[in-house]
This record gives C-alpha cells, sequence and structure tokens, in this order.
C-alpha cells in the first residue's frame, strides 16, 4: 500500500523496539540466552524473559588442537538405526599392539551379545545389496529388514541358513508392497535352492501370523507385526514387468493387452489350478501376435522363468477358447482371431 500523499517508502527495521526485562527494566538490557534450556533470562534479577528458544548455532564443533582454516569434518553424532538396539550406546575397543588391548578386544568379539549384533547387521548388509540389485525401493529394503530383525530377536530359525533367511524376507517383504516376485528370480538372485527356499518362506509366513495374533501386551514398532495378509502372485501382477523386460516396441500396448486376457473370466476358469508364470507366459504370448510383434514361446518362458512347455500347454488352453479372447474395441482395431498362431506341438 501507497500513504497517503506520499510515495512508496522501503521496508526498514524499527530500531526504537527493543526487548526489556519486565522486573528490572535495564536499558540496554542485560539478557543472556541459555541454548541448554531454551530460554533468554535476565542476569541482573535472574527473570525468564522468553522460553524455547531454537539453537541457530553450528552443529559443527572440533576437539583439534588447531583450526586447520575450517571446521572438523565430524559431527556432534551420526544417524540413529531403528533396526540396531542401542547401536549409539555401544562401545567398541580401539585396536592397540599392546597385550592388554588385545585381550580386551578379543573378549568384545567373543561375547554372545557381539555374536548376535554381528550376524544381525551382516543381514542387513546382505538385505540392502541384494534389495539394490533388483532395483527394489526403499520401502521393501526396511521392510525385509523389520522381518529378519523379528527372526532374530525371537531365534526361531537358529541353525538355518542364513542366506535363505534373507531371501524369504525379501520375498515377503516385495509381496507385502505389491511389488511381487517369483520364487525363482528370488532363488537367482540369492543362489538358494527352490526346495529350501518353500520351506523358510513357509516358516516365515508361520513365524509372523503368530507374533501379528500373540501381539504381546505393549508391544509397538519393530516389536510386532501388524497388518500381516498371506497375499498371492497373480498373472496379471508379473505381466507388465515380463513385458518391459522383452523389449517389445508397443511395450504399453501389449502390457495392457496380457492383463486384460489374464484377467478375463474365461482365462481363469480355463487356466485355473495352472502356475501364474505359465498364464503370464501364455497371455503375453497371445497378446504380441495379436499386435503383430511375434515372440516365440520360448523367449517369453525363458524371460518368465518357466519351461517352455508349460508356456505352449497354457496357450493351448486358451486357443481352444480363443472366440471368448477378443472383445468388440480389439475387433474395432482390425485384429482377429486368425492372428493368434495355432498351437505347435513339439514331439520329443
Amino acid at each position: 500500500m501507497v500513504p497517503e500523499g506520499g510515495a512508496e517508502r522501503a521496508f526498514q527495521d524499527d530500531l526504537s523496539v527493543s526487548l526489556l526485562c519486565p522486573d528490572c527494566r535495564e536499558d540496554p538490557p542485560n539478557l543472556v540466552e541459555e541454548f541448554s534450556s531454551g530460554d533468554v533470562v535476565c542476569t541482573s534479577c535472574g527473570r525468564v524473559v522468553g522460553s524455547r528458544v531454537i539453537d541457530t548455532r553450528s552443529e559443527w564443533r572440533t576437539f583439534a588442537n588447531d583450526d586447520q582454516n575450517g571446521d572438523d569434518p565430524n559431527r556432534v553424532g551420526g544417524p540413529r538405526d531403528e533396526f540396531v538396539d542401542d547401536e549409539q550406546l555401544a562401545t567398541t575397543v580401539g585396536f592397540s599392539e599392546t597385550k592388554a588391548h588385545k585381550i580386551l578386544s578379543r573378549t568384545q568379539t567373543t561375547t554372545t551379545q557381539g555374536r548376535q549384533q554381528k550376524g544381525l547387521l551382516q543381514g542387513y548388509k546382505e538385505i540392502v545389496s541384494f534389495c539394490e540389485a533388483i532395483n527394489v525401493g526403499q520401502n521393501i529394503t526396511n521392510a525385509a529388514k523389520h522381518i529378519y530383525k523379528l527372526v532374530d530377536k525371537h531365534r526361531t530359525l537358529r541353525g538355518k541358513p542364513q542366506q535363505a533367511i534373507v531371501a524369504g524376507c525379501i520375498f515377503i517383504a516385495c509381496r507385502q508392497n505389491n511389488t511381487p516376485r517369483s520364487f525363482r528370480e528370488i532363488c537367482r538372485l540369492t543362489n538358494v535352492g527352490l526346495k529350501e527356499m518353500g520351506k523358510i518362506f513357509n516358516l516365515l509366513q508361520n513365524i509372523l501370523q503368530q507374533t501379528q495374533e500373540a501381539s504381546e501386551v505393549g508391544a509397538t514398532g519393530l516389536n510386532t507385526v501388524s497388518n500381516y495378509e498371506n497375499v498371492r502372485v497373480s498373472a496379471e501382477d508379473m505381466c507388465g514387468r515380463f513385458v518391459s523386460q522383452l523389449g517389445f516396441k508397443a511395450q504399453q500396448k501389449i502390457s495392457k493387452m496380457s492383463k486384460e486376457i489374464a484377467e478375463m473370466e474365461v482365462t481363469k476358469s480355463v487356466l485355473s489350478g495352472r502356475s501364474p508364470l505359465s498364464i503370464a507366459g501364455a497371455c503375453i504370448y497371445a497378446a504380441c501376435h495379436l499386435v503383430g510383434e511375434k515372440r516365440t514361446s520360448a523367449e517369453i518362458a525363458a524371460q518368465a522363468g518357466c519351461s517352455d512347455g508349460t508356456v505352449r500347454t497354457a496357450y493351448k488352453l486358451l486357443h481352444a477358447v480363443r472366440d471368448k479372447l477378443l472383445p468388440q474395441a480389439w475387433k474395432d482395431e482390425g485384429m482377429t482371431i486368425d492372428d493368434l498362431p495355432k498351437v505347435i506341438i513339439v514331439k520329443k
């Protein structure tokens, strides 16, 4: 706003306003900011003039004898890891050539608590490495850590291979976060056998369900499980990822069509009881031929992680009901059932 009868004046601080102690009213005031308590105190009479003062000073501090033209690159403390208990209170014996230090260091390494903590950290390290390898988000990594922490705390899978436990935790975390991965993908990633992976998966499911049902009184945060569901992977969940990995030009269209085929009632009734991987492979095989980007069943089966024969068998069942697979919208685009390839039976 422009004041009446004058030009607009630039904003400036009013230096006539000052903060005074209401009791002693000394001018200039003798006030001190105590950042430890967050108060502004008058040193003359001791009255607290202000409270909840924000400490605007730098977080950096140095314990060096001399300042080398800059702040010390050590902060007052690192970020706390919620998946590690009492991490900030841990003490490590420093390395030294003296006999006493060697004995202390060896004693600390061989303690039970040290071994448990070391195993927990090693498991977290493997989880982070594997999750980064398959390019999943931080939510899945944290969920896998949470499951691993519960298993390690209750010691329910003692004696089982750590690699298999890590694989099971990642597999369940992917399912719970709607990022499904197949058993074979996780097994190839972690070098764990398929049979062993299945056993660990069943044990982990039982542990998580029991932990949720038991729900100890007062158990909160990472000590319990809430809203755990046994989510199953469907074929339509797999279609989009397999299509993107196969490198189609009309990737979006083929992905959408294969999902629609997998979601059809006729597909579910005809292919009921079959593996989601083989169903997804058969739907992708049909969709890519309808669009005109033909791929062999062997290529699709290799990407889906199943055999060529299972994809061919699933497609044979789809081909039998091909009259019901094409909606009217696809027919309007010029697609016909003649675009679907005939069933090829490979004789051994």
